[in-house]
């Protein structure tokens, strides 16, 4: 059975950081309420609540519980240990520009985050022939979890899109999955290498399935070339934009409410 989302945001504790490559933050984050969470959600959504620099965790837990709502993005669980009371969060590494990536830069075990959800896993059943996955960094953590929960005898290809060459990190992936690293230095700029790739795969056969995220001017025209070219059905075509160069998540989120992001 699975877990249902909770709306409501709940306090967590920063337990450890860690620098997974140049790029990529992993912060552990440590609740008892995490205990309750089934097993086997690595991958799905939820909405990270952040404080304020500087704020207490006293003032955070009462904004959280009266308002106003403090910054808020959409993150996955790249783990989950619920014996430990233990999720994973992997950011990837923005600077201190946006709300994210400056919270995962400077904190600290014993820092403070809010949680709401989970959502639903992006592929809760596995059973095609062939699987193509697509993404670049901010979509590597659904990827990875994707990757790792399917069948060892699972057959397909990756195109995993990283910033630098040392960005690449070990997923315990079937063997049948050829994984390709492909480095996009600019993530300013359009990334078009999964894109191209993946247009110049053979037929896929009858019996696929997809888990491709991503910048959304990269979805839009692999959204195209899987569902509309190839003839892959939408139920089983997970082909999800996860932000658009030049936009602000709430903004991101915004245009896709009005179908204008992928």
């Amino acid at each position: 059975m699975a877990t249902p989302p909770n709306r409501t945001a709940r306090l967590m504790d920063v337990r450890q950081k860690v620098w997974l490559t140049p790029n990529m933050i992993r912060v552990t984050c440590a609740a008892d309420w995490i205990t309750t969470l089934e097993p086997g959600i690595e991958g799905a959504h939820f909405k990270l609540f952040l404080p304020a620099p500087d704020q207490t965790a006293d003032a955070f837990a009462d904004q959280l519980e009266n308002g106003p709502r403090p910054a808020v993005r959409t993150y996955t669980i790249r783990h989950i240990r619920p014996e430990l009371g233990e999720i994973d969060i992997d950011f990837v590494d923005h600077g201190d520009a946006g709300p994210a990536s400056a919270w995962a830069r400077r904190c600290v075990p014993g820092d403070v985050a809010g949680f709401a959800g989970p959502g639903p896993v992006k592929i809760k059943d596995f059973h095609a022939a062939t699987y193509v996955l697509a993404a670049d960094m901010s979509a590597l953590p659904v990827a990875a979890a994707t990757l790792e929960a399917m069948p060892r005898d699972a057959t397909g290809t990756a195109w995993l899109e990283i910033t630098t060459p040392e960005d690449r990190q070990d997923i315990d992936a079937p063997k049948g999955i050829d994984i390709h690293w492909l480095v996009h230095p600019d993530p300013a700029q359009p990334a078009t290498q999964s894109v191209e790739q993946i247009a110049a795969m053979p037929d896929l056969g009858d019996s696929v399935q997809t888990c491709i995220a991503g910048e959304s001017g990269m979805i839009r025209i692999l959204r195209d070339e899987i569902v509309n070219r190839r003839g892959v059905p939408k139920a089983e075509a997970y082909i999800s934009g996860y932000w658009k160069i030049g936009l602000i998540e709430d903004e991101h989120q915004q245009a896709k409410r009005a179908g204008t992001a992928g």
